[in-house]
């Protein structure tokens, strides 16, 4: 049986595959010394995970933001200075944060 990869040469054999640029993160956020609060919440019947504490600038918090959703594949948002993603990672995320150099703190449950 032939892959992908074989399949799409006899469709197209002249085109030439490029490799795909990996775009890494820029790790120019703001590094505090006060823990960064993650809990847990119910918003509207539906589960919520809510980071909050964050005191640099606004655009870096919406740049974390947007590496968790990425990293979770999950939506979320960036609302009043705290960052609500749509599920209970309450695990995951204090995991991420912790490799990128954060202190976390669990809050409830």
């Amino acid at each position: 049986m032939k892959d992908l990869s074989d399949q799409l040469k006899n469709l197209f054999p002249d085109h030439v595959s490029e490799p795909e640029e990996i775009i890494e993160p820029d790790n120019n956020l703001w590094m505090q010394d006060d823990p960064l609060i993650c809990k847990y919440e119910k918003r509207k019947g539906k589960p919520t995970t809510v980071i909050e504490g964050y005191t640099g600038a606004d655009e870096d918090f919406k740049q974390l933001a947007k590496e968790i959703k990425v990293f979770l594949g999950v939506g979320g948002s960036f609302k009043d200075e705290s960052i609500i993603i749509q599920g209970d990672y309450r695990d995951k995320i204090m995991s991420f944060l912790k490799d990128k150099g954060f202190k976390v703190k669990r809050v409830g449950g």
